[in-house]
């Protein structure tokens, strides 16, 4: 039983958890970039560090939540989010609670598992693989 629930639906539940996490990490984009959900704001000066930040977060968002090309794209936002802790997070202090980077650093190791388990049942990737 336990090894059906493993072969079946671990592939499978992989995929749910990467195209959720790809919606909410993309939310962070539009937010920075488009100021949608937050209230309308200007936004960052084009080609600005979070002007570019917010770009990322919304084309690397969109192709993890395809899963196109998911472990690359996994590798590069697990990097773009260990920098983002770095440079803005932890300078505010040592406890993630305190300086604001618990999500970073999640978004980090979740990206990590990606980067080696892939995109899951549910991905183009896999799509693309059975051709």
């Amino acid at each position: 039983m336990v090894e059906q629930l493993e072969t079946v639906w671990a592939p499978r539940v992989l995929s749910i958890v990467r195209i959720v996490v790809a919606l909410i990490f993309i939310e962070h984009g539009t937010a920075k970039l488009l100021g949608f959900p937050t209230p309308p704001n200007p936004g960052p000066a084009m080609f600005s560090l979070l002007w570019v930040q917010g770009a990322i977060e919304i084309v690397g968002g969109a192709l993890l939540a395809l899963g196109v090309f998911t472990r690359l794209i996994a590798f590069i936002l697990c990097g773009d989010m260990a920098i983002a802790y770095f440079m803005s997070h932890a300078p505010r202090g040592f406890y993630p609670l305190l300086n604001g980077g618990d999500a970073a650093i999640l978004y980090c190791f979740i990206f990590l598992v990606f980067v080696v388990l892939g995109g899951g049942a549910w991905s183009l990737d896999r799509a693309m693989s059975k051709r």
